[in-house]
């Protein structure tokens, strides 16, 4: 009787993994198309993000991460790069939290250094041990939230724009915007939850809400 598959994660296992995942996006950076990350998730993982508090983006399932969250919302955006600057593992939880940097490639000539997106931006993974299907036994991404400085990006966005520098390419990606834009949702259609599911469902809570009275 062959035994079931262990759903535990040890740490060289995430680190093994991570290593592959940075690799990953060097790669795709360079080729300037970010679709081939879509094979560390896993079939079923979700990946999201907020624009502004009615606005969300959310991804079901890796053909939807392919297409719309490594597809659509990247397209255009040629020559930026995303430098993770530090990483923090938890083995305990099978998560990665990854802070990046957003850069743009292109030169501002007033500072002689690349365009930027300040603020503090980063991707909150939950990793799992596929257990069913083609992927078995594999490790792979089961769901992604990534946070950034929403004014910040737009302050960059408009300093590019008046530069002059600004590509056609990115000029096009700009205009991705609004609920009519495939995985932008009002918060309450999304159909995944804005908190990673197991956190939202309470399964590390590390302090008990406070109740307030009414």
């Amino acid at each position: 009787m062959t035994e079931p598959l262990s759903t535990s994660l040890s740490r060289a296992e995430i680190e093994e993994f991570w290593s592959g995942w940075l690799q990953g996006n060097r790669d795709v950076e360079a080729s300037g198309d970010w679709r081939p990350l879509a094979e560390f998730y896993a079939e079923d993982a979700t990946y999201g993000w907020m624009y502004h508090p009615d606005e969300h983006f959310m991804a079901v399932g890796r053909e939807q991460i392919r297409d719309w969250a490594i597809g659509i919302e990247m397209d255009g955006l040629d020559g930026w790069h995303y430098d993770y600057v530090c990483t923090m593992i938890d083995e305990t939880k099978s998560m990665v939290l990854g802070f990046w940097k957003q850069r743009a490639g292109i030169i501002d000539d007033k500072t002689g250094k690349e365009f930027e997106i300040l603020g503090i931006g980063g991707s909150w993974f939950g990793l799992k041990r596929v257990t069913e299907g083609e992927d078995s036994g594999l490790v792979k991404i089961d769901w992604q939230r990534d946070w950034f400085d929403l004014p910040s990006t737009g302050h960059t966005f408009m300093e590019i724009l008046k530069s002059g520098k600004a590509p056609d390419t990115l000029m096009k990606r700009l205009e991705v915007t609004g609920h009519g834009v495939p995985g932008h949702y009002h918060y309450d259609e999304m159909p995944s939850t804005l908190w990673p599911p197991p956190v939202e469902r309470g399964d590390h809570l590390a302090q008990a809400p406070v109740e307030v009275s009414q």
